[in-house]
Formats: structure tokens, C-alpha cells, sequence
């Protein structure tokens, strides 16, 4: 039988997104009784908020805490671009995205390596077919604003959903500027210096926080790079499901790169019992595969956010760590 069939959800979410095979309806069903519910209250004090204070000027605990329970999809593209800076940044250069998109000389290499992830971004979404030129234009902008990242295959991810939510390439670029200047810097260079730093932070975290999950990883020889590296270049765009990776993004961009981190940290200990149950090398790399697919864990957004600031986690530890991982790379 079907799973659509006894089913009130249609194959395809909000986004424009196929929902696989394998997609557990009955569950999904469960959360969005209740989800919804929270969605309509939710939506009701951010107006309340958005009157009160509608330039968001600063990220006080009570707009965090509301940041934390969700920002509804409507609101999102104006509150990123505010919380962020963005939005500032704009403001001070307000032409620059459109005399980079008429700039002449973009380089062709780069040009010919987003044409050729173009069609292998979001292949599964029924209305990014009409995006693609829009997608190209913010990485081709950017590549040509910031020379030494260039182009660098995840940007599409990050890009590419910045645009479903926005539905404005301008917006999108100014967000995509601050995620890859700001959040993670040196990410998306061609060295990717601060990416390998802070897996092996991520690596040191997990040591601490979940140690037999690190042995149980190193004993069945699966390297964090291959893990988490695609966690960390895409902020999770194109690794769990779309809701999940916006609400982990409405924290982002308040509160900035140590969300990542637990995100990233929280991934391994709401999945310790799975992961440790995996025998073999490959089952555990099918593991972390299979999580956006079929995972209830994940697929509660508001139960995985939830698992992500129940974890004790300070800057002062990811910047103590940082400093250890220049000093000793691997």
C-alpha cells in the first residue's frame, strides 16, 4: 500500500521537496499534529515582536529564546537579513550585487564549474528547474566579489536554499556573503584551512561529550572528515531535512558559528545508541547516509533544537580547542 495513501502530507513538502520512498509518514503525521499547533502560536507573538521592535536591532535574550523556538517561514527572509547584519551590510553598499552580476569579467572555469552543479542542486525539488539561472547568478556574484573562495562546490547547498526561503537572489547573496565571511570563514577557501581546524575540534567535542561513540567511530575506522565534513561546508543544507536545517539556520545567523558545533554535536549524541549498534565500517558510513532519509529524530525539528541547547557548550571552549587544533593539526 502506499504510504501517501493513508496519509494527510502529499509526497512533496512545503519547500518544493520529494519526500523519499522510505519517508515515514505515520510519525511525520504525529509531530505536525502538535508542530502546527505550535506553528499558529509561534506566529502570533512574532507579530506581536516584529510591531514592538521591527528592525530587531539587537539580539536581546528574550529574542533569542524566540529565535530558538522557531522563526515562521514567512518572516524568515526579513529577520535573517536583519538578526545577521545583512541587512546593514546592504544598506551600505546597496548596488553592489547588481554591478557585480554586470561586471565582465567573470572567470570561465569558475562559471563552468556552476553550470556543472547546477543541475545537481536540489534535483529532487519539483520548482528549483525555474531557479537555476537565479542560482547562478548569486554564485557567480559572489565568486566574482570574493576571489579567494571563488566558487566552491556546497555553496549551491547553501545558496540554493537561501533562494527557496527568500525567493530573492539579492537577499540570498548578502546572506550567502555573511554565512561563508562571516559564520565560516575559510571554509570554502581552496585550503579549507578553518574546515580541517574545526573538525578536529568537532572530534575533541565528541571525546568529551559522547567518548564511547569516538572510540566506537575509531575502532571501526571511519574518519570525522568523511562524517561531518559535508555537515559542516553545507550548514547542513542537503544532509537532514529542510525544516530541521532552517531552524538550526534561524540560530545561525543570531548566534552564529558555535550552533554548527552543536548541531554537529548533537547529531552524534541523540544518535549514540544507533551509532554504536552499527558492526562494520560501512554500515556506520550507511548510518549517517540514511539519517536525513528516514530518521524521526531529525525529522522533529523541535525535539532535535531542543537536544542541541540541552548540551553544555560555551565559546570559550570552542575558541580554547580552536587554538590547540592551529597549534597541533592533525
Amino acid at each position: 500500500m502506499d504510504a501517501t495513501a493513508s496519509s494527510k502530507f502529499s509526497d512533496v513538502d512545503e519547500y518544493g521537496f520529494k519526500r523519499g520512498q522510505n519517508f515515514d509518514y505515520r510519525n511525520y503525521s504525529k509531530f505536525m499534529d502538535g508542530y502546527l499547533k505550535t506553528l499558529t502560536r509561534r506566529r502570533m507573538k512574532w507579530e506581536a515582536i516584529l510591531q514592538q521592535n521591527p528592525d530587531l536591532s539587537q539580539v536581546d535574550a528574550k529574542l533569542k529564546r524566540y529565535i530558538r523556538k522557531g522563526i515562521p517561514g514567512p518572516y524568515r527572509p526579513d529577520v535573517w537579513m536583519k538578526i545577521s547584519g545583512a541587512a546593514a551590510e546592504q544598506r551600505r553598499a546597496p548596488n553592489l550585487y547588481r554591478s557585480l552580476l554586470n561586471s565582465e569579467t567573470f572567470d570561465k572555469e569558475i562559471s563552468d564549474s556552476i553550470s556543472i552543479d547546477l543541475p545537481r542542486t536540489f534535483p529532487d525539488n519539483i520548482h528549483f528547474d525555474t531557479k537555476k539561472q537565479r542560482l547562478y547568478n548569486i554564485l557567480i556574484a559572489y565568486a566574482h566579489h570574493n576571489r579567494d573562495v571563488g566558487y566552491c562546490q556546497g555553496l549551491n547547498y547553501i545558496a540554493g536554499l537561501l533562494l527557496i526561503v527568500t525567493e530573492d537572489e539579492e537577499k540570498s547573496f548578502w546572506l550567502l556573503k555573511h554565512i561563508v565571511e562571516n559564520i565560516v570563514p575559510q571554509y570554502h577557501s581552496h585550503n579549507m584551512s578553518n574546515l580541517l581546524r574545526d573538525l578536529a575540534v568537532f572530534r575533541e567535542l565528541v571525546i568529551r561529550r559522547v567518548p564511547a561513540v569516538n572510540r566506537h567511530v575509531d575502532n571501526l575506522g571511519l574518519p570525522y572528515p568523511v562524517i561531518a565534513s559535508k555537515w559542516f561546508i553545507c550548514i547542513f543544507a542537503e544532509v537532514l531535512p529542510v525544516e530541521t536545517v532552517l531552524r538550526i539556520w534561524d540560530c545561525v545567523f543570531a548566534e552564529g558559528y558555535k550552533i554548527v558545533f552543536r548541531a554537529a554535536l548533537a547529531m552524534f549524541v541523540t544518535h549514540k545508541t544507533s551509532i554504536l549498534a552499527c558492526d562494520d565500517i560501512a554500515a556506520l558510513a550507511n548510518h549517517f547516509r540514511d539519517i536525513m532519509i528516514q530518521d524521526s529524530i531529525v525529522t522533529d525539528c523541535h525535539g532535535f533544537i531542543e537536544s542541541m541547547f540541552a548540551l553544555r557548550l560555551k565559546r570559550s571552549e570552542l575558541e580554547s580547542l580552536r587554538k590547540v587544533a592551529v597549534l597541533n593539526p592533525a
